[in-house]
């Protein structure tokens, strides 16, 4: 039985490739759909923010000569993309689903406010929240955190490809060792990558938890909801 009401999911557009080197897997997206779905019929209350790494990443553009503001905003775009692919998954899967966006584009998606959110989630919808903050120099973990703050989210799930937070890159050292919870300042004080200074800070201030887990175990994201012990809890206390 899940123990949280209303979580904001954070899933980063890399993960979404698979095994390919570009783009969208099918068979991701419906893993996840699957996961996602399944909590969405138990009653919790879902906000969903994607990267774009997977199509385009506003810093690699202006190493390739792109303005860092156009960059960007082709970046948000890419966002958009992936919120309507994770959408129509979701449809497929028998869960209702809306994206908003962050900046005007209908009719591709609403335009986000928090009010629409949580009407949204509160008629039992999972909410796309796409573009980023909708601005440039911002990344999507800000925009998970802003959202996560705005729509009153219990906790911010940040489903990757690993399985928590270690004390050091376990694919480089084999001696890393994987932290069950850890605060908020012990992860400053050590230098740990997390999420992005700006994202972590907004948590961090407005109280707002973080679990890192492994998204692309099917089951994990149900066990997370459940308060099983799986990754990593970063939290004020």
């Amino acid at each position: 039985m899940a123990i949280y009401k209303r979580v904001l999911l954070k899933l980063s557009g890399e993960s979404l490739m698979g095994a390919q080197k570009y783009g969208l897997s099918t068979d991701v997206l419906n893993q996840y759909a699957a996961q996602i779905a399944t909590a969405a019929s138990q009653g919790v209350q879902i906000g969903i923010v994607i990267g774009g790494g997977n199509i385009f990443r506003g810093l690699s553009g202006v190493s390739k000569g792109f303005d860092r503001v156009k960059g960007d905003q082709m970046g948000m775009l890419a966002t958009v993309i992936n919120s309507l692919a994770l959408q129509g998954a979701l449809e497929g899967a028998g869960a209702r689903a809306k994206v908003l966006t962050s900046i005007r584009m209908e009719p591709v998606g609403e335009l986000y406010s928090k009010a629409k959110a949580l009407e949204l989630l509160q008629q039992g919808y999972v909410v796309i929240i796409a573009g980023g903050t909708g601005n440039p120099y911002f990344t999507t973990d800000t925009a998970s955190a802003l959202r996560g703050v705005e729509i009153e989210a219990e906790v911010l799930l940040k489903g990757t490809r690993v399985d928590g937070v270690y004390t050091a890159d376990p694919e480089k050292d084999p001696t890393a060792v994987k932290f069950s919870s850890i605060t908020f300042d012990e992860v400053y004080e050590r230098k740990l990558k997390v999420m992005d200074l700006t994202a972590f800070t907004m948590c961090k201030e407005n109280d707002l938890p973080i679990i890192v887990f492994d998204m692309d175990t099917q089951g994990n994201l149900q066990k997370v909801l459940d308060g099983d012990p799986i990754g990593t809890t970063v939290s004020n206390r």
